[in-house]
Order: structure tokens, then sequence, then C-alpha cells
């Protein structure tokens, strides 16, 4: 009588695996199989409660390095809803996109500005420009890990909405979209000249702030 093999076939064991996010407090759990399962993952943070009430989505890319999984940010985003809830009746608002570099990626970003009234055309115009000079000079000096985490404590808001506020007094000054578009090589002497010239910037709006 032939002997029978009987094939069976392994079932992966599954369990929550810890990831690392050194920009949230946020404790994030991953299912599944392995840690090289989680490699290269994209996960979708709400950081409205950790925000107290402002509404941004944080996506992240989770890494295994070494064994232990880190969440990387690739993009944070305004949500909607947050948006939609600050705009009212008699006001503009103003919007922009486009591509600039920190010191180490290619990046996109979105500024979006509420005037406290209806104005023209050429103040618009120039809060959006003066909106995107001030966020090149300011994150150009920056890396990317820097700029997350300095949008979500609310700092270059802040500091954009000091230098607009010598065009037209805004009623709300945000970064609607920021995200990472590809890598990029420094370039050292240029990025020297380039911070001294937002240290000089930054000390004139403490000045007149």
């Amino acid at each position: 009588m032939a002997a029978y093999k009987s094939k069976s076939k392994r079932i992966a064991k599954k369990s929550f695996f810890q990831v690392e996010a050194p920009l949230t407090s946020v404790g994030i759990n991953l299912y599944g199989s392995s840690v090289e399962e989680m490699h290269e993952k994209l996960i979708k943070l709400d950081m409205t409660k950790s925000l107290r009430g402002k509404s941004i989505e944080l996506r992240l890319r989770v890494l295994n390095e070494s064994g232990k999984l880190v969440a990387v940010p690739i993009s944070a985003e305004l949500m909607g809803s947050y948006i939609r809830r600050a705009i009212r009746p008699g006001i503009d608002y103003v919007e922009d996109s486009f591509e600039t570099e920190c010191r180490d990626y290619i990046v996109r970003i979105k500024p979006f500005l509420i005037t406290r009234r209806k104005v023209s055309r050429a103040i618009r115009r120039a809060l959006r420009n003066s909106a995107k000079e001030f966020i090149k000079l300011y994150i150009k000096v920056k890396t990317a890990k820097e700029i997350f985490s300095d949008i979500l404590a609310n700092k270059i808001q802040k500091g954009m909405a000091a230098k607009l506020k010598k065009i037209y007094p805004l009623a709300l000054c945000e970064i609607r979209v920021f995200e990472i578009k590809e890598k990029k090589q420094a370039n050292e002497s240029e990025r020297e000249k380039i911070k001294e010239d937002f240290d000089k910037e930054e000390l004139e709006i403490k000045r007149e702030s």
C-alpha cells in the first residue's frame, strides 16, 4: 500500500505590532503576521483630539528599522470639515499651491487664508505672494520632520500670520496641505545663506509683533 503524505500549509500566527511615531503621542498598533509585512505600509491618523479640536489628518509610512517599526510622516492635511466651519458670509479666502524645497526633500505646500472682511483682488494677491515668500524662506533651512512638528505646533502659522497682518488682518492663517514629494541633494553653502536671511526676517517679525 502506497504511503500517502498529507501536506499542510503553515498558517502564520498574527498578532499586534507596536509602531513608534515620534511626532505624535498616539499609540499605534498594527495587526499582522510579521514585522517585515508591515514595512512600507501607509497609515492615517486623525490628530483632532491631540490638537484640541484642530482637525489635521496625518499620513505616515511605516518603516522596518532593524526589527523596530517606526512611522514617518509623509503628509499633513487640514480636514475639509474644519475649513468649512471657519468660512463665514462676508469674508474672502486666499489659497495657493506650489512645490518648493526644504533641507532634505522637495515638498508641496498649500497655504489657506481667511480674511475678516471682503477685500480687493490686489490685497488677495499681495497676501498670496507674501505667504508664499515667507513659507519658502521658512522651510528652506528645516528638515521635513521639523516642518511637520512646526505645523502641528502651529509655529509656522503664527509666524506667517504675524507677517501678513501688515497687509491685512486675518481670521484664519493655516497650512492646508504639506506633503513630501521626493528626496533632494542638500547644498550646504546655499542653506547657510538662506538661514541667515530667515533669521533676519524672524527678528523683524518679533520686533513688530
